[in-house]
């Protein structure tokens, strides 16, 4: 089953982003990605593309608990409409 993700990253690295956004697929990796940066753009990839900061991830992604025990993320799953809206901003 497809699911989607968003994990809000707290840090200081003015080059890095700061929410990431995630299609995971039915093998647990990323399909597609849209992460938001300080300065407000959007950087996207997918299998055929991704940017200098965005590119979607090597290993399986891990279930919600363990990411959220690291103190510098809050990740949460979200619907399918919000990251579609978001996808459509992204590749536009």
């Amino acid at each position: 089953m497809v699911w989607y993700l968003r994990v809000d990253w707290q840090h200081d690295f003015p080059d890095e982003p700061l929410t990431l956004y995630s299609e995971v697929g039915d093998d647990d990796y990323e399909t597609r990605k849209v992460n938001v940066f300080p300065d407000g753009h959007l950087e996207w990839a997918d299998a055929e593309h991704e940017s200098a900061h965005t590119g979607l991830g090597e290993i399986p992604v891990p279930p919600l608990t363990e990411i959220n025990k690291q103190e510098e993320f809050t990740a949460q799953q979200i619907d399918r409409d919000t990251f579609e809206t978001l996808w459509t901003q992204a590749t536009a």
